[in-house]
């Protein structure tokens, strides 16, 4: 078996779910946002979610621009790809209170995180690695092949002026 190299690198939106066998680099920039990166070990393959907030509320189409709908059709595509959920691990990453109100707008980054937490707890897989909350933004570059993840934290405006 021979060392795979990266052959894709892939900008995720946010609202959208990216998993793949063959191995690519995935950036995606977060501020309340959170991420859930899911990565195989065994069959080394790996997914990452970009959503906005935590609940969907039944109306409309069930979009993974929320947690509860994004984290379970990760699951369910990277299944889809042969992995075992009880490979599976994460690592979460965003949920910061970026907006300058009292804990961010209604605290969805905050909330952001719960969710992540409660289901992935729930479906009984791991968060092996976690860079979640505080008042920054994270860029993240996530490798499906290894399930390596760079976060670079970004100043908001108010703190570069300072």
């Amino acid at each position: 078996m021979g060392t795979r190299t990266v052959e894709v690198d892939y900008y995720l939106y946010p609202g959208l779910i990216f998993a793949q066998k063959e191995m690519c680099m995935v950036t995606t920039v977060l501020g309340s946002c959170v991420s859930v990166c899911l990565w195989d070990p065994v069959y080394n393959t790996g997914g990452i979610n970009h959503y906005m907030l935590p609940l969907w509320n039944g109306e409309g189409l069930p979009s993974p621009k929320y947690g509860n709908i994004a984290i379970r059709k990760l699951i369910e595509k990277m299944m889809a790809l042969g992995c075992r959920k009880e490979n599976l691990k994460a690592k979460v990453f965003g949920g910061g209170a970026v907006l300058q109100t009292s804990g961010g707008l209604l605290n969805v980054g905050e909330r952001n995180i719960i969710l992540a937490e409660d289901i992935l707890a729930e479906e009984k897989i791991p968060i092996i690695s976690r860079d979640v909350g505080g008042s920054q933004g994270r860029k993240l570059i996530f490798c499906t092949g290894s399930g390596t993840v760079l976060v670079k934290k970004i100043l908001s405006r108010v703190e570069n002026s300072k």
